[in-house]
């Protein structure tokens, strides 16, 4: 196998299996969505860990859980209940995006998710990585996948003195490294040696050539997006002065993000009165 510095070779895949495997039997972490390998379970937690913390997503998953049991009581929600669950997880498209997934598993799949990422790769919210990964965690299959933490490990291990490493050049060690036998604790295990080196070594994700920062969230128009939402999914409806005395941003902002929430069917606008949609 070949990078840019030397050829990898079988002997150097074996000892970085070795490796991962014996970190993550002794520090292995434990997750409400490691031991519910439910179709459902998994779906709604790779959806919720998009973009956020696991310590956020442990505070909201199992009441979301609660809340909506199965995919069909989360298609048959309100998108206000869906809103008010989701709320503290930020990027609520995601939410959106969920109960959207749910309705079509129901209205086509007679309730069964698919067990193929070429499929679920066209649902909302779903790329390429999120549908390989469901189903590694929902069907034990030996998908090939990278995200923030499996990007590290490999990085760390295969590209010590680069920078602007790409994850097609991360794919082919992923797939020569991969446990067919049990995939799901191998990504497992790889993600754990991931939140390892990132809390041990300075930002080893700026090594990729796919690291962005992410954007300040504090007075940003995706704050007053979420706002307006914890406001409405707290009572009825509001007006536009009513929003503009609660929330501490100028108008023309909370007008735009207003106009943005209703152009994607958050909220709907009726006789100057606002309500989720």
């Amino acid at each position: 196998m070949n990078t840019l510095e030397h050829i990898i070779t079988k002997q150097e895949i074996d000892i970085f299996i070795e490796t991962i495997w014996s970190y993550y039997s002794l520090n292995k972490r434990e997750f409400p969505w490691r031991s519910n390998h439910s179709p459902y379970s998994i779906v709604v937690s790779e959806i919720m860990l998009q973009q956020t913390q696991t310590d956020r997503v442990l505070k909201k998953y199992e009441h979301f859980l609660s809340s909506f049991p199965s995919f069909e009581s989360l298609a048959q929600a309100s998108l206000k209940e869906v809103l008010a669950a989701w709320q503290g997880l930020g990027y609520n498209r995601r939410g959106l995006a969920l109960q959207s997934i749910a309705q079509i598993i129901i209205r086509e799949y007679a309730g069964n998710l698919p067990n193929n990422p070429t499929v679920l790769i066209n649902f909302p919210g779903i790329g390429k990585a999120t549908a390989s990964s469901i189903c590694a965690f929902a069907f034990n299959m030996p998908t090939l996948f990278i995200e923030t933490n499996i990007r590290t490990v490999f990085i760390h291990f295969f590209f010590k003195d680069r920078g602007d490493i790409k994850d097609s050049e991360i794919m082919p060690l992923i797939e020569a490294s991969v446990d067919f036998r049990n995939p799901r604790e191998w990504y497992y295990a790889l993600m754990d040696y991931g939140v390892m080196l990132k809390k041990s070594l300075p930002n080893p994700s700026r090594k990729s050539a796919h690291h962005t920062k992410q954007s300040k969230f504090e007075g940003s128009d995706r704050q007053i997006r979420g706002m307006i939402l914890k406001i409405l999914t707290s009572q009825s409806h509001c007006t536009l002065d009513e929003l503009c005395s609660l929330i501490p941003r100028e108008t023309e902002r909370i007008q735009k993000a207003l106009r943005e929430l209703k152009d994607e069917k958050f909220i709907d606008c009726t006789k100057n009165l606002i309500s989720i949609a």
